[in-house]
């Protein structure tokens, strides 16, 4: 269902460490960004209109993000990543003439959409993406499992970040014995914070932004709805929690 006054649709199919995908169209382009659930459920998720879905982008190669990469690319969708999760993907290079790779800082076009990637910090290599209606005139970023992002960006639309845990709830998990020390430091330096997700958003012009997708939220380590509204609170724009 599409919000009122708003151009480009995101919807979220699953997000959590169990498996994340997400649908964007601007209405002349589907997109799948992410395939970490089976292709049954993402078809599910879209009521099984997925024949006009012109290319599905994997930030990295851990299954809760490219699970159904092979199905996705059996269904005739094209599979955009960089060149390690693509090896990680298809390591005999099965369904080669369906996946094609994305750089760090190399710019695509598919559909009415100009795609760019970029670098982000976690512990496989990992790509985020700016995704640029031509139709709509809308910019979009997507960053996941990455601690922090070294990049600003002007002229964003809508921003879709992920938002694991927090240090407060860290801490609290750790003095409580549900969280070892040894998972709390990888979560500190594979996965972005509230913390680092609000100064990345204080970084970053946010003048034209419509919408905040906040994603990827622990089911242990995270509260949405209190990341919600503090990350409303220092923006004053319009946030969403990507469900599980």
């Amino acid at each position: 269902r599409r919000r009122a006054g708003l151009l480009i649709e995101i919807k979220p199919l699953a997000s959590s460490s169990k498996g994340n995908a997400y649908f964007v169209t601007d209405g002349v382009t589907q997109l799948l960004l992410e395939c970490g659930i089976s292709w049954k459920e993402i078809q599910r998720g879209l009521n099984f209109k997925t024949s006009e879905i012109q290319g599905c982008l994997i930030s990295h190669g851990h299954l809760d993000h490219c699970k159904a990469a092979r199905d996705v690319m059996k269904a005739g969708i094209d599979i955009y990543a960089n060149p390690e999760t693509l090896a990680a993907i298809s390591p005999a290079g099965e369904y080669r003439h369906r996946w094609y790779q994305v750089n760090y800082g190399q710019q695509i076009h598919i559909g009415t959409f100009i795609v760019k990637g970029f670098e982000l910090q976690h512990d496989v290599p990992n790509t985020g993406y700016l995704l640029y209606s031509t139709a709509t005139k809308e910019k979009v970023a997507f960053i996941t499992d990455s601690y922090y992002c070294k990049y600003t960006f002007t002229g964003l639309t809508h921003i879709m970040l992920e938002v694991n845990h927090s240090y407060e709830i860290l801490d609290r998990n750790v003095a409580n014995g549900s969280l070892p020390v040894a998972q709390k430091k990888r979560l500190i330096q594979s996965h972005m914070s509230l913390e680092n997700a609000k100064k990345f958003l204080q970084a970053n012009d946010l003048s034209k932004v419509q919408e905040i997708w906040l994603i990827h939220c622990s089911s242990a380590n995270s509260d949405p709805e209190s990341f919600k509204v503090e990350v409303q609170q220092i923006t004053g724009k319009p946030t969403y929690v990507a469900e599980e």
